[in-house]
């Protein structure tokens, strides 16, 4: 009895620890509106040659634009799921778009990589 009590206890704690894990990207306000930033708040992208879940942005191009890390652990919950990229690294997608920063924001809150590449390069918006 105690250790159907015990695992009953353990089962719930784990759900509950779960259901708290914060999401990987935050929301903050850019000039055009709300965007999904990094920890750091910086703005996040989607780029629009991406095929939903893979990433086509390597080389040069990720030099450019950082894919958004996610972690060797790192588990897809709600609208956020981790892509693997061509070198084997995981990144952040939300719904399906994998995520980048852009080299060239310097301060959160900038937006200068919209538009960029013909507008192929967007603002990630929650």
């Amino acid at each position: 009895m105690i250790t159907r009590a015990i695992i009953a206890t353990v089962f719930a704690l784990s759900v509950s620890t779960a259901a708290l894990a914060a999401d990987p990207a935050r929301t903050g306000e850019t000039a055009k509106g709300p965007a999904l930033t990094n920890a750091q708040g910086m703005t996040l992208y989607t780029f629009d040659k991406d095929s939903d879940g893979k990433s086509v942005c390597n080389g040069p191009c990720a030099a450019n634009w950082p894919p958004f890390a996610a972690d060797a652990d790192a588990q897809a919950s709600g609208s956020y799921t981790v892509v693997i990229r061509d070198d084997g690294s995981r990144q952040w997608a939300y719904q399906g778009r994998p995520l980048y920063t852009w080299a060239k924001d310097a301060k959160p809150g900038d937006i200068t990589g919209d538009g960029v590449l013909n507008g192929a390069w967007r603002i990630a918006q929650p």
